[in-house]
């Protein structure tokens, strides 16, 4: 405690000096344009008339800090015009008091120049003292506090809300792409202070681990979270045989529909029903109040609330310097770290050129500031419950490996987003508890390409006797931040949002098969063939594809449809299993406990594709093969990516009474709402409405901070 009361008074002080040394540089540059402004005599050395320019300043500060509060305080009856206007003369007579104050009286100035130079210096101290503070998380949250409170005088929130205070409030706060090993390293080394607090030697939380479906990624995760239901959500994308459609989990029509899915299969509007808000997340999950939601993001109109978000929160020019000063040295750090890889000849390593040092810069920066800040506003304003997804770690680990100390100092900035919320609530007018989740981890590894010189496409192209490219054509990455990112940009340009995947698109015209990636996993669809193909039918057409697929060094196994009854798992030397007489042994034993499980309820959803494509997984390193590039990698089974954790506070039940596990997507939002209801009491029920209403409705204003 002491220690950290001291490096905030040291951070002052510093502070202190550093406007002070640019308010004496200003006055000695006014000094030398205004001819009336004067800060030495005809026979002063440049020492004497710096150190009077230095008094001068020192004084006129001070003055300004002691003085100032009285005479707002005694002017408070007068005309606000006329205030207005005494202002300047005011501010004047104090820089005036100051230059008489130096030890030899060696600063002079007229009126007229004590009024201006006056001004120049108080514009050139506030704007250095909010440029240095421009990263103080306390001050950032004493601000964001007073806008709060004053939007709640104004609309009267207060009385609204009173009858809701009694009980507490709960944040979820989804840090996106952690897994629970690497929470626990972070922990351990000391990278997440504030985590540790909580798990410490008198813990105020409690650790569950938590495994992930077989298509362990944000789409599939995030949905049956939110909403009770991630059934047909095979992977992070997938094509649609009966509408010739390639669904992409984070493309707004692809979520709003995802979204209405859900909501048809459970006929329940999503978690955050009653008094809740959406923020930063693919699915709104039933809130009224959102921003950032990208299910949201197709509605056209003037206040389009996925979007909106950004709009809001950069209208004040504080949160717009802050923000700003972040993303530029956020820039500048990954094309350091970038430049001092390819020097170290770091292996694995993908492209990080391009545009790419700007599309992490908003994913660590933009996003999770916009979405803090919103988070804070509906604490505040005492929202009921609030999910929020901060995606910063999962991005960087895409490019950087999970484990890499790029992916690390992440971290350690997200745990200062988490102290900085906590110390929020403190100053809410309900009590809130605070639980962190991950919707999954990612495993290392180098990729496909990079690892056999060709990607899953071109295998199973030579698979099936087409040709080739001669160079390899890369795997454009998924990763969320970066369509996030560009669909941003095209809104704020009033340009429609781009819902295609171009290449693959074009290829679903002819019978071509349709290869897609979803890290780790891939699907391979046939489109002129209307339903799912079974093994015999694909090697009847293609009969070198399965074995060439089952065979290669870097895939793991295919699921398969048979017609001699059920599904397949197919794998090298001719390995075979009907999915019915799966376990976890043989063909799936490196793959972790539950994966039988998981692939035969994968096996289940109508549109899974004819072949589904898991790749190696090594547990003596930890690697997989991701289909796209990423050295870091999630959407299938192997390794880390399976598991994700879930960090409750000990005032809430434990997740799975008698301590056993916690598996899917689907169990964690009984979880949640359950812990909801403990709070709440039951949530109002969707009713007999239509599915297709059950969307949340916009948020009709902007939160307290106005993101």
């Amino acid at each position: 405690m002491f220690k950290g009361r001291w490096r905030t008074a040291g951070r002052a002080l510093v502070r202190v000096i550093v406007v002070w040394a640019v308010s004496t540089l200003t006055m000695l540059v006014l000094a030398g344009i205004l001819p009336d402004f004067q800060l030495q005599g005809a026979d002063d050395s440049l020492t004497r008339t710096a150190l009077t320019a230095a008094w001068g300043a020192g004084a006129f500060g001070l003055l300004s800090a002691l003085v100032w509060p009285f005479l707002v305080r005694a002017l408070l009856l007068v005309p606000a015009l006329v205030l207005g206007l005494l202002v300047f003369f005011l501010n004047g007579s104090l820089l005036l008091v100051a230059l008489k104050s130096t030890p030899d009286g060696g600063g002079a100035a007229n009126p007229e120049n004590a009024i201006v130079v006056a001004a120049v210096m108080s514009a050139v101290a506030s704007a250095t003292s909010t440029a240095l503070a421009v990263r103080d998380d306390n001050a950032y949250r004493r601000r964001l506090s007073r806008l709060a409170e004053r939007r709640r005088r104004r609309s009267g929130e207060d009385s609204a809300r009173r009858g809701y205070t009694a009980s507490p409030g709960t944040l979820f706060l989804q840090l996106d792409g952690v897994g629970h090993q690497v929470l626990l390293d972070a922990v351990a080394d000391g990278h997440m202070p504030t985590v540790a607090g909580w798990l410490g030697e008198r813990p105020t939380h409690r650790l569950t681990p938590w495994r992930t479906d077989w298509s362990s990624q944000t789409g599939a995760s995030q949905l049956g979270i939110l909403h009770g239901s991630n059934h047909d959500v095979p992977a992070f994308r997938w094509y649609e045989k009966e509408s010739g459609r390639i669904m992409v989990s984070n493309r707004p029509a692809s979520a709003a529909e995802l979204q209405r899915r859900a909501i048809e299969h459970t006929r329940d509007a999503g978690l955050l029903t009653l008094d809740g808000a959406s923020r930063g997340n693919l699915f709104s999950g039933g809130a009224d109040q959102l921003a950032l939601v990208l299910s949201m993001a197709a509605r056209r109109g003037r206040a389009t609330r996925s979007r909106a978000g950004y709009f809001a929160y950069f209208t004040d020019p504080a949160n717009a310097v802050r923000t700003a000063v972040s993303f530029v040295a956020e820039v500048c750090r990954e094309i350091g770290q970038s430049t001092r890889a390819r020097i170290r000849g770091d292996r694995p390593r993908v492209g990080r050129g391009g545009l790419y040092p700007f599309i992490r810069a908003f994913a660590t920066v933009v996003e999770r500031d916009v979405v803090v800040a919103a988070v804070i506003g509906d604490m505040l304003a005492g929202r009921a419950a609030v999910y929020a997804d901060l995606v910063a770690y999962d991005e960087v680990a895409h490019h950087s490996g999970p484990h890499s100390r790029d992916a690390t100092r992440v971290l350690e900035r997200l745990d200062r987003s988490i102290a900085l919320l906590a110390k929020v609530a403190d100053h809410a007018p309900r009590s809130y508890r605070l639980v962190l989740l991950s919707d999954h981890g990612q495993s290392p590894g180098e990729t496909f390409l990079g690892g056999y010189g060709l990607t899953l496409r071109d295998l199973v192209r030579a698979g099936c006797g087409l040709p080739v490219p001669r160079r390899a054509v890369r795997t454009k990455s998924g990763a969320e931040a970066r369509d996030a990112a560009r669909d941003a940009v095209r809104t704020a340009l009033h340009r429609p949002v781009d819902e295609g995947e171009g290449d693959e698109k074009r290829s679903a015209r002819g019978s071509d098969p349709i290869v897609l990636a979803s890290g780790n996993l891939g699907l391979i669809s046939f489109p002129d063939v209307p339903e799912r193909m079974s093994r015999e039918q694909i090697d009847e057409r293609h009969p070198a594809l399965l074995r060439t697929l089952a065979n290669h060094p870097g895939i793991g196994f295919l699921l398969v449809r048979s017609e001699a009854g059920g599904s397949v798992v197919l794998g090298p030397a001719g390995a075979e299993i009907p999915v019915a007489k799966l376990d976890d042994t043989g063909l799936l034993a490196t793959m972790g406990p539950g994966a039988a499980d998981a692939v035969r309820r994968t096996d289940t959803f109508p549109h899974v594709a004819d072949i589904m494509v898991n790749s190696m997984y090594d547990p003596a390193t930890g690697r997989v093969h991701a289909f796209e590039e990423q050295i870091g990698s999630h959407g299938g089974l192997g390794g880390e990516q399976s598991n994700a954790f879930l960090l409750s506070p000990l005032t809430l039940p434990p997740p799975v009474p008698g301590g056993g596990e916690l598996v899917g997507a689907e169990q964690v939002h009984t979880v949640l709402k359950r812990w909801l209801y403990d709070g709440l009491g039951p949530q109002v029920p969707l009713g007999l409405a239509p599915a297709t209403q059950a969307v949340p409705q916009e948020e009709t204003e902007p939160s307290p901070e106005g993101a």
